[in-house]
């Protein structure tokens, strides 16, 4: 299974960074992934308005993303 990775940092002070995970079906492959993330992206970042996106990647996921 591939998540797509969020690194994202509080827009009130840009030190503090975290990575989020959206976990995708099991069918989407690394590529897919790539090409089908940015509506993913865009509604979490409209669900996460105190955080400002600084990167994102595809890798597979941990079992604790499930």
């Amino acid at each position: 299974m591939i998540a797509i990775i969020i690194s994202a940092c509080l827009v009130s002070d840009p030190a503090a960074c975290n990575d989020y995970r959206i976990p995708l079906a099991e069918s989407v492959d690394p590529t897919r992934c790539v090409m089908n993330a940015p509506p993913h992206i865009a509604r979490w970042a409209s669900e996460h308005p105190g955080l400002v996106i600084t990167k994102f990647q595809c890798r597979p996921a941990k079992e604790s993303d499930i």
